[in-house]
């Protein structure tokens, strides 16, 4: 009896420590799984797919090949962020990169009288021992620079053809630079003479390897040429070159084009040599070779910065003055031209012609200066005064300067130009004993005030003639629309589609606003024109808001075309509301005929009339009351509007709709 109890009690403590491991192996599975679950939900949210997740009890296992070291990183980061780290066992493997791509190798090699210098980067199999023993032959005990080094990549399959060709090379070439890559080998050198020369290429073109390109620039040394001298000549053998040269290839083949172009034939060459007085040589010598084309027939003659040309005995003094200008102005600034034309022969002294100075002004503005000027400032202030006058970008000046122009010369080009400036096209040409003009004008007293200009500026006694013509097409104000073209061009744009306004709104739509732009281009030819913008509605409605509605819509187009910057001091805003229609009120279509803005021109007897309308409906004296009192006209001017007119107005818009 007393065992019972004691076997009864000792059961109960084994039943609950059973049910205890049960309870806490549960609550670790719980925990496990949902560790695992978190780890997985924010590895997915971050794009980690690739990362796998277990668990054994509270150590979470983090498996998994990562495609980068960062990759990797960022997983065990974002696990440490959700669980103690001590938990956490990083199993994470990284993936193995490709393997690197092979270099590109190459050698280069300087010699010079100095020693050899070479760097490059070669196949480890190769070494770099065939390369420095080669160069220690070659310079024989000389000063070497080698920053060779090697990477362990396969050698190319012509690596060792090339560089067994670029060595060769470099031995025969005591002033060189040798670039040698798998396929391409390049050579550079400098020969003491033009035999040398081909003897290094003959041997350099012998047993190239296959596969391997190779690039040979070998050039002999230029003579210096002092001074650098050409004379080309046209007479009646032809066109040839006396002497030429040239400081590049390039330039030589530049200037036998031009030759060729101005009658030259056969082969064309030029020397090629050092001492050139500046870079643009090739752009004068071509310039003038072109010039003495032009006179036809002539010499130019070159050296060093010297430029000399020579027309032949018969040549037009025009003519030379005007190819020597236009060449002075091509040519590039450090060259300096001089011009030397044959005397005439004793019975035709003065066949040529006197001294003389020609300005055209084309239609469009542009400006062409030809002839003499004087020598030094006095010259150079009747350029700049054209360029002034006529603009600097418009202003093309091929002029001759000489030393024996007639006294006031200057002064009376200046006025010949300025009374040019003030035709619409035309010619200025100045002589020793006249000045003559001739050209267009718009202005119908452009002849009459030209005069007057040229008698003040040049002397009462001075001669001058003026073949001036006047053009109605550039008269600025006969050629303006008539105030009928006007309007009619108006209602032209306004045939397809009218101005309109939403309903209830005074404001102009984009359709509407797209008719003001086509408006406003006609306008500006039509300031000379009165014309009455004239607002208009239907019958619907009260009267008084519709004459409110259609004064504040014919604003409104006014102010629109103000904004497009028009300027519309010639025109009026008039709102007639419902008075005058010009379709029926009773259908749909013909209050929208009624419901419209119409531009009607104004003229001085209407002008009167409507506007003394105007004032009867202001409640202004009338003209019969005007004519029986002072004598005195009733200020003529529209109706004005309430303080409130743009509400009144949107107010008529919402009834009329």
């Amino acid at each position: 009896m007393i065992r019972l109890p004691f076997l009864f009690t000792t059961g109960s403590f084994v039943v609950a420590g059973g049910l205890a491991v049960l309870t806490a192996g549960f609550l670790a599975v719980a925990m496990e799984r949902r560790s695992v679950e978190a780890v997985e939900a924010a590895l997915e949210d971050g794009g980690m797919d690739w990362a796998e997740v277990s668990a054994d009890g509270l150590r979470v296992y983090l498996t998994g090949t990562a495609p980068s070291e960062a990759s990797a990183f960022r997983a065990a980061s974002r696990v440490g962020a959700i669980l103690d780290a001590d938990r956490v066992i990083n199993q994470l493997q990284v993936a193995r990169r490709d393997a690197a791509e092979p270099p590109r190798f190459s050698v280069d090699v300087l010699r010079t009288s100095a020693g050899i210098q070479v760097i490059g980067l070669v196949p480890a199999a190769s070494g770099v021992s065939p390369i420095s023993d080669a160069i220690a032959a070659i310079e024989n005990g000389g000063e070497i620079a080698n920053l060779v080094e090697t990477a362990d990549f396969p050698a190319p399959e012509t690596w060792d053809a090339a560089l067994d060709y670029g060595l060769r090379a470099l031995q025969d070439l005591p002033r060189s630079k040798v670039t040698i890559y798998a396929d391409r080998v390049e050579v550079q050198a400098i020969s003491e003479s033009a035999e040398q020369r081909a003897r290094f290429i003959s041997s350099l073109e012998r047993n190239q390897p296959q596969g391997v390109a190779v690039i040979l620039d070998i050039s002999a040394p230029r003579p210096v040429i002092t001074p650098f001298a050409l004379r080309f000549v046209i007479d009646g053998d032809g066109a040839r070159f006396e002497t030429c040269t040239a400081d590049t290839l390039e330039a030589g083949n530049r200037i036998t084009a031009a030759a060729a172009v101005a009658g030259a034939e056969g082969a064309l060459t030029c020397d090629i040599g050092l001492g050139v007085p500046s870079p643009q040589w090739a752009d004068a010598v071509a310039v003038a070779i072109a010039a003495v084309r032009e006179l036809g027939a002539g010499t130019v003659a070159f050296s060093d910065a010297d430029v000399t040309l020579i027309a032949v005995e018969g040549t037009e003094q025009d003519d030379f003055d005007r190819v020597i200008g236009e060449l002075d102005a091509a040519l590039p600034d450090v060259f300096s031209l001089s011009g030397v034309m044959p005397d005439p022969p004793p019975d035709q002294t003065g066949a040529s012609g006197p001294a003389r100075f020609i300005a055209t002004l084309s239609d469009d503005g542009r400006l062409r200066l030809r002839g003499r000027l004087p020598e030094g400032p006095v010259g150079r202030s009747v350029e700049s005064y054209a360029r002034a006058v006529f603009g600097a970008a418009q202003t093309d000046i091929a002029t001759r300067t000489v030393s024996d122009l007639p006294e006031g010369w200057s002064v009376r080009a200046m006025a010949g130009l300025e009374a040019l400036s003030r035709l619409n096209d035309g010619t200025m040409t100045l002589e020793p004993e006249t000045l003559v003009l001739s050209g267009r004008t718009g202005d119908p007293d452009g002849a009459s005030s030209l005069t007057r200009f040229l008698g003040e500026e040049l002397g009462q006694a001075a001669a001058f003639q003026l073949n001036v013509s006047y053009v109605e097409a550039l008269d600025p104000v006969a050629s303006l629309p008539t105030p009928e073209e006007c309007v009619a061009r108006i209602q032209a744009i306004q045939a397809d589609t009218k101005i309109i306004f939403e309903p209830g709104s005074v404001e102009i739509t984009g359709s509407a606003g797209d008719i003001l732009d086509s408006i406003a281009e006609v306008l500006p030819d039509c300031r000379h024109v009165r014309m009455e913008i004239s607002g208009h509605t239907d019958s619907q409605g009260r009267e008084e808001m519709n004459l409110n509605l259609s004064q504040t819509r014919a604003d409104a187009v006014l102010n629109g075309l103000l904004a497009r910057n028009v300027l519309v001091s010639n025109l009026t805003a008039q709102g007639y509301g419902e008075s005058q229609p010009i379709a029926s009120n009773e259908t749909e279509d013909g209050r929208e005929q009624n419901r419209r803005i119409e531009f009607r021109l104004l003229s001085a007897a209407s002008d009167e009339t409507d506007l003394a309308e105007g004032a009867l409906l202001e409640g202004e004296t009338s003209a019969e009351d005007a004519a029986g009192g002072a004598g005195t006209v009733p200020v003529l001017r529209p109706v004005p509007r309430p303080e409130s007119v743009v509400e009144a107005g949107a107010a008529a818009a919402a009834e009329e709709d």
